[in-house]
């Protein structure tokens, strides 16, 4: 009873597929909602074609990017990063290191363009020390870059010890 048809979808469909598959439907499905809507097209003999052909030149666009991800997490992965502030009392900075510094400080040192957004860093570092932080170039590449926060020269801490160096790093 049920025939089945060929369409191309022109739109996502949820719980179908992407815009440029081609599907198997229902005929019902396909001539009653899919078509009419404008979510899909009869799956004609070209349409195949170009629609398999964008899907391959798709897979390979995404081969590439992936291919530069890869060699840039190598690049990143490892990587010092140094920062300098005022410390104040207890190692505290006067301000903050955020991912906005590291992103900048990245795209400086390795002469690329790092989004502030891909810099994983849940908040500001405010003390002096060393900070492991993650990069998210991709859903399974995330490179770990290693944040050394020091004491700039003459930061001198407050306490009750009147005497008290500069911190040390």
């Amino acid at each position: 009873m049920g025939s089945k048809m060929k369409v191309l979808l022109t739109q996502d469909v949820e719980k179908l597929g992407q815009a440029g598959e081609i599907k198997d439907v229902a005929g019902g499905f396909g001539r009653n909602y899919l078509i009419p809507k404008g979510f899909a097209v009869m799956a004609t003999p070209g349409q195949v074609r170009q629609a398999e052909e964008r899907i391959k030149a798709q897979q390979r666009h995404a081969e590439a990017v992936r291919r530069d991800a890869e060699a840039l997490a190598a690049r990143i992965n490892g990587q010092t990063i140094r920062f300098t502030a005022r410390v104040g009392e207890l190692d505290r900075l006067y301000g903050s290191v955020t991912n906005l510094d590291i992103a900048e400080k990245l795209s400086q040192t390795l002469d690329i363009e790092v989004d502030r957004r891909k810099v994983d860093l849940e908040e500001p570092i405010k003390r002096i020390g060393i900070y492991p932080v993650k990069v998210r170039l991709a859903s399974d590449l995330e490179p770990v870059v290693n944040v050394v926060v020091e004491a700039t020269e003459g930061s001198v801490a407050v306490t009750d010890d009147s005497e008290q160096t500069e911190a040390e790093a």
